[in-house]
Parts: C-alpha cells; sequence; structure tokens
C-alpha cells in the first residue's frame, strides 16, 4: 500500500530519469520531498521495492529501475495526482477505477489461485488448479504469475495481514531482500524476507513475535517473488 511519501518519490524518480536517464541521488529525492535526514528515502525506497514499483540494480551507485506505475500515475508531477490520496495497489473489495473521466475498460487476467501460504509457522502446501482470480493486468510485469491467500500475521509490519491475497511472479531466484515464497524441504512453504549471509539462508518474519529461521542453501527453494496484494475490507 502506497503511503503519500512513497507516491510523491515515484513520481520525481520517474520525472528524472525521463529527464536524464539517470536516477536522482539521495540528497536529491531528499530535497524534492522536504525530509530532513537521508534516512527516510531509503525507507522510501524499500517500500517501493517490496511492492514491486522500483528494483535497486546490484552492484552500480544510484541505480534504480521503475517496473511499473500506479494507475493513476502522473509524469512529472512531484505532488499526488489528487489532493484527497491516491488509489493504492492494496485493491479493496469491488474494484472500480476512480477517475473523473470514463475509464478504458481493462480486461482482467485470470490468475490460478494455488492456495493458502504460511505468513507464521510453515505449513504444507496446498495447490488447487481449478481455483483462479482476476486480476487487473496493470498490476502484472511480464512472466508468468499466480496467487495465494495469507495464513497467519508473521508479515505483518510489511503490511501482510491473516487472509489478504498476494500476487506472485514466479521465479526460481530473488535478491537477499525480496519478500518470496519459499519451499522448505520440499515439504513446507511460507511467505517471507529472504536473506543470504555467507553459506545459509534466513526466512525473516516482520513481526517481532516470530524468530528467524536459518537454513543451508539446498534445504530452501525459491518458488515466487511478491508483487502485488489484494484485501477485502
Amino acid at each position: 500500500m502506497l503511503t503519500k511519501k512513497q507516491y510523491e518519490l515515484l513520481v520525481f524518480i520517474d520525472r528524472k530519469l525521463r529527464e536524464s536517464g539517470v536516477p536522482p541521488s539521495f540528497d536529491e529525492m531528499k530535497d524534492a520531498l522536504d525530509l530532513r535526514s537521508k534516512s527516510g528515502i531509503h525507507r522510501l525506497i524499500t517500500g517501493l521495492e517490496e511492492r514491486g514499483f522500483i528494483r535497486r540494480l546490484p552492484h552500480r551507485a544510484r541505480a534504480l529501475e521503475i517496473l511499473r506505475l500506479p494507475e493513476n500515475f502522473r509524469a512529472g508531477d512531484v505532488q499526488p495526482a489528487r489532493p484527497n490520496g491516491f488509489t493504492p495497489n492494496v485493491i479493496e473489495g469491488g474494484f472500480r477505477p476512480k477517475t473523473s473521466e470514463p475509464a478504458t475498460a481493462e480486461e482482467p487476467t485470470a490468475l490460478p489461485l494455488l492456495g493458502r501460504i504460511a505468513a507464521g509457522t510453515p505449513i504444507e502446501a496446498l495447490r488447487d488448479p481449478t481455483t483462479s482470480i482476476d486480476i487487473p493486468p496493470s498490476m502484472l510485469g511480464g512472466g508468468d504469475h499466480y496467487a495465494l491467500e495469507i495464513d497467519g500475521d508473521s508479515m505483518i509490519d510489511a503490511g501482510i495481514h491473516d487472509g489478504d491475497t498476494v500476487v506472485i511472479e514466479q521465479c526460481d531466484t530473488a535478491e537477499s531482500g525480496s519478500i518470496v515464497v519459499a519451499l522448505v524441504d520440499n515439504s513446507e512453504v511460507t511467505l517471507k524476507r529472504l536473506r543470504r549471509k555467507g553459506g545459509t539462508v534466513a526466512l525473516e518474519p516482520a513481526n517481532k513475535d516470530y524468530e528467524t529461521r536459518i537454513f543451508g542453501p539446498d534445504r530452501v527453494q525459491v518458488q515466487g517473488r511478491l508483487v502485488g496484494l489484494f484485501r477485502k475490507y
């Protein structure tokens, strides 16, 4: 779910890339958003990366790539497109385009809903390819995707709640720090933040009530990366 500052930062990065082909510096981003320190920019970038809007390119200074934009995005506008807020990437029940002009119909994409995934103690993977969920194509990039329903609260501090439906880009590798679907010992599946250090793999929760679990690299298989989220109220 994008905050106002996350949205403003995404607009600013997009404008700078369009103008010069080079991402803005942290000082430029700090000044543009009127923040007191660069630590706030680090937090905003991490939030945008976790939600699949941008990607930090490894081993390159100031290297940011925009993966997708919000539906109401206006390039070059450092202020939010709507004074009273904007449509976040968390899609509430009964999705409707919120624009002042008639919206172009967007044919939904049916993604397989493969079952419930633990955001707590890992559970055995459930796979039910006969069930699907309709997703707006604007949420999806290239590659194959699927959906899972969240069971548990260990990722709640990352904005992922029990009962949410997450959209996963299918992949078998991910950068350290990504939120991934991880298969443990070929029998348990869980949604956690992936951390690599030396010869170990850590599956890190986003809830202080849960402990990080550490495994050897041969025990954990990445099965996808979080790119989107649905929530019904």
